[in-house]
């Protein structure tokens, strides 16, 4: 039985797993995309590479995908979503049409809580009665004592709260979780959108209060539209000292551990210790007060607002937050906002993909899927490959730490340290959620929706003072993502994502290397990124860096941000380098990885021409396609207000240009709109 090129790569050059353990009981298959694991028909050949990679490498695929209506952007990621969607349906379907669920398996949860959703009769008929506790209990607010323990139940409401009280883990006690305090209660995507002139958010913010006073109406307010003007002047209040996005990036500025006591003394116009007890959480010995400026502010707000504001800030939320569960009338009024006006929607999703990723989710009945997910799509091949990918990855990252001109012998060994103590976790978790003290019944989605948040209310409630659960993910195996968790020191690869075009098993080496590999040393870079460097080998938050390494690193993370600022996808409005910095060095570091791992995976040998295309290139390529991606205006501007990603066509372009090999690949010369001399190109990792 032959073996495919990656078989050959994989198993002879990298010793990553032998033949047979690939070939065996599955017949050799072309890859899924293209001859080699790329799909040139999306190429735009009439762009120069160096002028516009990502449109030479995805132009024609541009030119002719029209979004669907329900669709706010799609690219490479969407599809493979599009895909993990289509298979968790399958699974789900099928347990709707079994009668043998035993009552309290999760597969009889799963089953109801899909079929509550789908039950748009009932819904219909129910209309805003199931919300109307919330609203009554809401209505009743008459003191500032009980305004507190509205905030404080704000999660279960699906309401919203200018304060929060949750629990994440210490940054420099990485066993311990601790207790932290945030601002926030905005309703608009970003304070941008609250403040800028500009005449784009002028537009927004008049729909907002449209939208206000039409979800104040499902409450029964009649006299709605000055009310609504009322609730936009007091989340503009809100917002005008919440950190911007960016500065909150900043680990060392958002570390400020206090006592409990010295917390109250220093805010002693709010109960905290109210909100701790309505909220059901435990009194914890400190609390991380992330943004500390902002805070005494934002409390002056809720001093200074009157309550029958409060009331009706609070039922707004209340209703917006839940129409997703309610009925169609009401679902489909909040959709005319958030979906039309801030994301360019013209339809929305499907009842079953939007069923799909509520019992799906990670704060719904996530594992449960994702344990179905795994025995019926996840191969032990892949999850074995990809172990073996992300130590060549490793091998890369410290030859390349090895040739680094910027760096000091000292930090190199902490750098080091730090690389080997990397924990990849791939596939999906060692121990599956309990969800054995959740009831899920049929025919009533509120009542599941808020059996779901008093849940994940109670995980995270547990967890305070106890020591952290190094096993656990903050992913389900069925998503297509991945993530670096600097405080564990550990890469998260999901199943969802290890298919194509990330990844297949019959693709060309350089493609897989282009793609997965590049996601690979994207997380990795992570470690090593403007904030991620701030952690040392056990995940401690500690400077490990010479003054003069550190001076280097940063000379050269702000050129890289420089360089982002210049990026403007609509007239006016420009990639925020700071707020992207993070990705940014994790894009130019992973493909820089990936690169040196391919090349060792060839063992000094030439790579085959395919197609006409030498493996450069068709590493290059395969780096490109992953980022490809079309968006509506909306969803571009939220996106660069909001997202530390970069949008797909900086992430394609952005990093190849300082990336030496890929000039000579494609013959990028002087004159090219990518060029950059060799002097202005930024290597990092």
């Amino acid at each position: 039985m032959t073996s495919s090129p990656l078989r050959l790569s994989l198993a002879i050059a990298l010793g990553l797993v032998s033949v047979a353990s690939l070939a065996a009981d599955r017949p050799a298959t072309k890859p899924e995309l293209g001859s080699f694991g790329v799909d040139l028909s999306a190429r735009d050949l009439s762009v120069k590479p160096g002028d516009d990679f990502n449109r030479y490498v995805s132009g024609q695929w541009l030119k002719t995908y029209e979004l669907k209506d329900y669709e706010t952007s799609f690219g490479s990621f969407n599809a493979l979503r599009d895909r993990s969607e289509e298979q968790v349906h399958g699974l789900i379907e099928g347990l709707q049409r079994r009668t043998d669920l035993k009552a309290g398996s999760n597969g009889q949860k799963v089953r109801d809580y899909y079929a509550s959703y789908m039950d748009r009769t009932a819904r219909d008929a129910a209309g805003i009665a199931p919300l109307q506790p919330v609203l009554t209990r809401i209505a009743a607010i008459d003191s500032k004592a009980a305004l507190i323990v509205a905030f404080a139940n704000a999660d279960l409401d699906a309401s919203a709260s200018p304060v929060r009280l949750g629990v994440e883990l210490d940054r420099k006690n990485p066993d311990q979780y601790l207790v932290g305090l945030n601002v926030g209660g905005l309703g608009l995507p970003d304070k941008d959108y609250y403040l800028n002139p500009d005449a784009r958010f002028v537009a927004i913010r008049q729909a907002y209060v449209q939208h206000i006073q039409r979800m104040l109406g499902f409450a029964g307010v009649t006299d709605g539209k000055a009310r609504a003007e009322q609730v936009l002047a007091l989340e503009t209040a809100l917002a005008k000292p919440q950190w911007e996005r960016a500065k909150r990036r900043d680990r060392d500025k958002t570390y400020n551990p206090v006592s409990f006591a010295d917390l109250q003394k220093q805010f002693p116009s709010y109960d905290w210790a109210a909100h701790l007890k309505s909220q059901e959480m435990p009194q914890p010995d400190r609390v991380n007060v992330v943004t500390p400026d902002a805070v005494q502010p934002v409390l002056d707000v809720i001093a200074a607002t009157p309550l029958p504001v409060w009331r009706d800030y609070l039922a707004f939320h209340a209703v917006d937050g839940n129409a997703s569960v309610l009925s169609r009338a009401i679902d489909d009024a909040s959709f005319e906002f958030n979906g039309k006006v801030l994301g360019g929607q013209k339809a929305q999703r499907d009842d079953w993909k939007r069923a799909v990723a509520v019992v799906g989710a990670k704060e719904g009945l996530g594992d449960a899927v994702g344990e179905m997910y795994v025995a019926r799509y996840f191969k032990p091949e892949s999850k074995k490959a990809m172990d073996q990918l992300v130590e060549n990855l490793r091998a890369a990252l410290r030859q390349n730490i090895q040739n680094l001109d910027w760096m000091g012998e000292a930090t190199k060994a902490e750098a080091y340290r730090k690389l080997e103590t990397f924990r990849p976790k791939i596939g999906y978790p060692d121990k599956w959620t309990d969800y054995s003290s959740v009831t899920i019944v049929p025919g009533d989605l509120v009542a599941n929706t808020i059996q779901m948040r008093r849940f994940n209310r109670a995980d995270e409630n547990r967890r305070v003072g106890q020591k952290t659960d190094r096993d656990e993910w903050r992913m389900t195996p069925q998503t297509v993502n991945a993530y670096y968790n600097s405080t564990f020191n550990e890469i998260v690869f999901p199943a969802g994502i290890l298919q194509p075009p990330f990844f297949d098993v019959n693709a060309d080496a350089a493609v897989n290397y282009g793609g997965i590999g590049a996601v690979i040393g994207h997380e990795m870079g992570h470690g090593f990124d403007d904030q991620g460097s701030k952690s040392d080998y056990a995940g401690i938050q500690r400077n490990w860096w010479t003054d003069a390494d550190r001076a280097r690193f940063d000379e050269r993370t702000k050129a890289l941000g420089a360089q982002y600022n210049s990026y403007c996808p609509l007239e006016g409005q420009c990639v925020n380098g700071a707020l992207t910095m993070g990705e940014n060095i994790g894009d130019l570091g992973g493909i820089s990885m990936a690169y040196t791992a391919y090349q060792l995976s060839l063992k000094g040998k030439k790579a085959p021409v395919i197609d006409g295309l030498s493996g450069d290139q068709r590493f290059f390529l395969a780096f490109g396609q992953i980022w490809k991606g079309k968006y509506r205006d909306e969803s571009l501007l939220t996106l660069i207000k909001t997202n530390p990603h970069s949008p797909g066509m900086y992430r394609a372009n952005g990093p190849v240009r300082n990336f030496d090999p890929w000039y000579k690949a494609f013959d990028v010369k002087p004159g090219d709109a990518l060029y950059l001399s060799p002097e202005q190109r930024v290597r990092i990792w």
